[in-house]
Parts: structure tokens; C-alpha cells; sequence
């Protein structure tokens, strides 16, 4: 929800904190949008607690047995987002505050797997890491753990910094290419990238 809030929080504010139960209702209400829609699958990426359960329940009784969720069931409070949040203007919204009360801490491994499985327990299909490239230790545990569908976004902050070296001529431009195949690699099924295309129509061309 943060590109549509003032304060740039992942949910609903009420008495100065993000409030879970009151984002969840937004979140199911926008899910089943989406789901009338059209969309194939579902990735609420909020990180509110029980909303893939909850999610999963409306959309089954809505008769959308089919519709996919995608959970972002490990995303880190990470320093990796500041090019997307400065682009959507969630930036200098959310100012110095944090957003640490409902993303993952950086130093938990533990609680990631705890979340994943609570989220595969709820009803995900897919389970989503994000950032990537610092978190290849946790994208192998998952894989390895649960044996589920396991994506990976290479989140702006990641591509930006390649992106720039390699623009500077500090790195070579194959460099792009070989951070996709470490998060491969590690276990990824499927990698969300902003340089997709460029990437597709590398390999195409080897």
C-alpha cells in the first residue's frame, strides 16, 4: 500500500502505528479487486501478519480457487529500496521513520523460516525473498527447507549500484549476468530483476 498513502507505510495508520488487523481488510478488499480483474496471481508484499490466510480464505469463498498467491514471505527491512522509494515518492513521505515494526530484521534467519512457514501453512503457492543478492543464505534455506516454489527480487537499490559501476566502467557488464546466476544459484525458481530485459536478450544472444 505504500505508493498509495501519504505517510509511506506498507498499511493503515492508527494511533501513530501501523495497525495489522485494519490493513488486512484493505488488503483482502484489493486482492479480490485484483482477482475480479483478472490477475493470475495474488503477491500482497506488506508483511502484515495472517494475510495470506486471510487473503486465501476470501478468495475461496469468492469462488477464485485458482488465483495463485505469491507471498512476500521473507522481505527485510532493507537499506536496498532507497531508488524505488524515491521513485514512487514513498521516500520523503515515510521521512525518518521506520518500517522496521513489520519487515524482517536483517540479522533474523530464524525468523524468516518461521514466517515462510506460517505463510505456506495459510495457503501461499510461492514464497518471495526480497532483497536477493544479500539474502542468498536465506533464499537456500527456504529452497532447501520447504521444497516450495521460491522467487527472488533483485530489488533497485541491487541493480542500481551494478547498473552504476558498470556505467563508470568500475565492473564489467557481465557482472549483471553473474549476480542472476548466484541468485539462481542459490535455489531461486524465478528472479524479479529491473534488468530483465537486458538479461533475457543476453543470454539470447550467447
Amino acid at each position: 500500500l505504500d505508493p498509495y498513502t501519504d505517510h509511506g507505510h506498507d498499511g493503515i495508520i492508527v494511533n501513530d502505528e501501523v495497525d495489522n488487523d485494519e490493513t488486512n481488510k484493505l488488503l483482502i478488499e484489493q486482492s479480490l479487486i485484483l482477482a475480479e480483474a483478472g490477475a493470475d496471481i495474488i503477491a500482497p508484499s506488506d508483511m502484515m501478519d495472517g494475510r495470506i490466510g486471510l487473503i486465501r480464505e476470501a478468495l475461496e469463498a469468492s469462488d477464485f480457487k485458482n488465483t495463485i498467491l505469491l507471498s512476500y514471505a521473507a522481505k527485510f527491512n532493507s537499506k536496498f529500496y532507497g531508488p524505488f522509494r524515491d521513485a514512487v515518492g514513498s521516500s520523503s513521505s515515510i521521512g525518518k521513520s521506520s518500517k522496521s515494526s513489520y519487515q524482517m530484521s536483517l540479522r533474523n534467519k530464524q525468523e524468516a523460516l518461521h514466517e515462510v512457514a506460517m505463510d505456506i501453512n495459510e495457503g501461499a503457492d510461492i514464497v518471495m525473498v526480497k532483497p536477493a543478492m544479500p539474502y542468498l543464505d536465506i533464499i537456500h534455506s527456504i529452497k532447501d527447507s520447504f521444497q516450495i516454489p521460491t522467487f527472488a527480487y533483485q530489488v533497485s537499490g541491487e541493480y542500481s549500484m551494478l547498473k552504476l559501476a558498470i556505467t563508470k566502467g568500475w565492473l564489467d557488464s557481465g557482472v549483471m549476468l553473474e549476480s542472476i546466476f548466484s541468485i539462481k544459484r542459490a535455489g531461486a525458481d524465478a528472479i524479479l530483476s529491473y534488468a530483465s530485459k537486458e538479461i533475457s536478450q543476453e543470454i539470447q544472444n550467447k
